[in-house]
């Protein structure tokens, strides 16, 4: 760990790595994404002027390969994916960037940094393309934190089709050049595409400057694309990153890392139709950034346990004013977050202030105005993002034999042959028709159908989160 430096005092230029849209987004993507959303936050609470950009890969292998696949031209893919992306990010509460570049509105200027790092002796063409010479670079291999003969050993030869001409198996290409069928852009060593690691370099160093403060991903980035990013700048002459921050992976219950690969895989989309998102972030808040972080059925139960018991809290201090935060309490939760980001007893420490207040309003048989430790939970949990629900209605879910419906408890019900929804007060009529209607097509598994009125009741200022019992819609 170490003490944060910046380049110009009182400001936080930081740049994240994207998403490369050519799928849904999974768990891990929703892990670093409120990790670095909470990070941000924090930073901007304690005072600093935060740029925040994080990228959009939206020409990839990935891309291209999904496009052969299915037959979908690679724009059509791009679009519907990073949608997704934005909308889980959405679901999420995590703030859109400053910045949000996209690979492909940048490949000029990326053909013009390759040029220079071919004149400079450190990159070199090949008939497939332009690769990065690592044995240029002193220090290569400073990310990977091992030494470089260990990773030329562990790289194997170069037996993969079209690299047959690297120099070194270390050696990472630049630019592809184009072949049958696939999206290509003019540049000097013929038409192709740009490699994915120099994306990064170019946007980041572009949008940020050199010498930028942080540089976030995943730690399974690490090396190479970020060892590999890092090797791009400082060839070119230019300073890059001055701290890395990494974050762990997410892991199933038999601590395997999740991935398509070994089939435990589970997407971001998905969890989010089921679950609160707040719940996922609570869950992220509660493990370590650098650490695994374990999503099992049981994990995100006790996450969505304890979001209820949270919105109970805040429904019942809800007068309270988060200006009123005891000053002691606040300097420990600035010491946590100090500590390398350290969220686990943060949140501990707002627990226990929840608990207190409890404690001390169930005394009194009573709320009592001004409670300072309820004052100081809701404006720690304020400072990570995590909202709290006060006002909320709850459509009860029906379950009957036949279709058709009556005048229910508070009014009209909307059916189907297994189940109606009971209207309840503070919702109207469009409102409720709407919901009913995703109830609908959800029951007849019509997702496209349920997210796109969901999607119309977002517009129109509501979020819907499905529960056991039935929806319950909020006020955004």
């Amino acid at each position: 760990m170490r003490e944060l430096s910046l380049r110009e005092p009182g400001k936080v230029s930081m740049y994240v790595c994207g998403p490369t849209v050519y799928d849904v987004p999974h768990i891990g993507h929703g892990r670093f994404s409120l990790i670095w959303d909470v990070l941000r936050r924090y930073l901007e609470w304690s005072g600093y002027d935060v740029h925040y950009v994080s990228n959009i890969t939206d020409i990839e292998d990935k891309i291209i390969r999904r496009s052969i696949k299915t037959g979908v031209p690679t724009d059509e893919i791009v679009r519907t994916y990073e949608k997704a992306w934005w909308d889980a990010m959405d679901r999420l509460d995590v703030r859109h960037p400053d910045d949000e570049p996209h690979a492909t509105a940048y490949v000029e200027k990326m053909v013009d940094y390759i040029a220079g790092l071919v004149d400079a002796g450190k990159a070199y063409e090949t008939s497939e393309g332009v690769y990065f010479d690592t044995a240029e670079l002193e220090g290569y291999g400073l990310l990977a934190r091992q030494p470089l003969d260990s990773l030329r050993t562990g790289a194997g030869d170069r037996t993969v089709v079209g690299e047959e001409e690297k120099k070194s198996p270390l050696d990472f290409v630049l630019w592809k050049k184009a072949k049958p069928g696939e999206p290509e852009w003019p540049s000097p060593w013929g038409a192709g595409r740009p490699g994915w690691h120099i994306e990064c370099t170019v946007m980041s160093l572009d949008l940020l400057g050199d010498g930028f403060d942080l540089h976030g991903g995943g730690n399974d980035l690490a090396f190479p694309h970020h060892e590999n990013e890092r090797a791009q700048a400082l060839g070119a002459g230019h300073a890059f990153a001055r701290h890395w921050v990494h974050s762990g992976m997410v892991t199933d219950a038999g601590g395997e890392k999740m991935s398509k690969s070994v089939g435990n895989f589970v997407n971001l989309t998905d969890l989010l139709e089921q679950v609160d998102g707040r719940a996922y972030r609570l869950l992220v808040l509660q493990s370590h950034y650098r650490g695994p972080m374990q999503v099992t059925d049981a994990t995100v139960e006790r996450a969505v346990s304890t979001l209820s018991g949270l919105d109970a809290f805040g429904r019942r201090f809800a007068e309270i004013s988060p200006s009123k935060a005891l000053p002691e309490a606040v300097g420990k939760f600035v010491d946590f977050m100090d500590d390398d980001f350290n969220t686990p007893p943060a949140m501990a420490l707002i627990f226990d202030l929840v608990r207190e207040a409890n404690k001390a309003a169930d005394a009194d048989d009573r709320v009592v105005d001004g409670h300072s430790q309820a004052a100081t939970a809701l404006a720690l949990l304020e400072v990570l993002g995590l909202e709290l629900r006060t006002n909320e209605v709850r459509l009860s879910r029906l379950i009957t034999e036949s279709a058709g419906g009556s005048d229910a408890v508070t009014g009209v019900v909307s059916h189907h042959t297994d189940t109606v929804l009971v209207r309840t007060a503070g919702i109207s009529e469009e409102m409720f028709q709407l919901a009913s209607a995703r109830e609908l097509a959800r029951t007849a598994k019509d997702w496209a159908e349920a997210d796109r009125l969901r999607d119309q009741l977002s517009d129109l200022g509501w979020l819907i989160e499905d529960t056991p019992d039935g929806p319950v819609l909020r006020l955004r």
